[in-house]
């Protein structure tokens, strides 16, 4: 009988080790994959823009999002507008600063499930070296060795130090600006 005892709680610890996954699954997010973009207001028009480098890795498990992580780097010299003024700006002191700050980062610390395939991504995004707590809602949907997040937040630019000096205040750029991503990761 006390053989029993002891069996019971060995069992059920190791079912419960077996039932639990022990890591995600692996991604991998590379330029090209989708889109990485953003759109705002200039003098009263709106403009889009989007980066041409990006990168990342991803461990995300639909089962345990909670489990999940990603670090996502941006090359912020490679944005572009389609308007030679605009993009010629973008990279300079005022605005990206890319000499000093080359990148931007948006590391993930978990995945919120929200019903479905909807997700809150729960990280902290860094741009022109200033860090900030963002939550990015995104649907994660999954086919095969292909994960594709679609997702949309608004940022105020100024809270990262972008559009300094003459450009500071909303009066000709816009304070918010969207953030769009449609991309696709890999696994393997």
């Amino acid at each position: 009988m006390k053989a029993l005892h002891i069996f019971l709680p060995v069992s059920a610890a190791v079912s419960l080790f077996f039932s639990t996954p022990t890591f995600a699954a692996d991604w991998t997010l590379v330029s090209g994959s989708g889109t990485l973009g953003f759109s705002g207001t200039q003098t009263g028009k709106t403009f889009e823009g989007h980066f041409e480098k990006y990168n990342g890795t991803i461990s995300f498990d639909p089962a345990f999002p909670e489990a999940g992580h990603a670090k996502i780097i941006i090359d912020m010299a490679s944005v572009t507008t389609s308007d030679s003024q605009r993009d010629g700006a973008l990279p300079s002191h005022d605005w990206f600063d890319v000499k000093a700050f080359p990148t931007a980062i948006f590391e993930v610390k978990d995945f919120k499930a929200k019903g479905g395939n909807v997700y809150d991504a729960e990280g902290t995004l860094t741009i022109k070296g200033v860090s900030k707590p963002v939550t990015l809602p995104l649907t994660i949907d999954i086919s095969g060795s292909d994960a594709h997040a679609k997702g949309h937040l608004q940022l105020v630019r100024s809270a990262f130090n972008v559009g300094i000096g003459p450009w500071i205040t909303g009066q000709w750029v816009a304070l918010e600006v969207d953030v769009n991503i449609n991309v696709t990761a890999h696994s393997g």
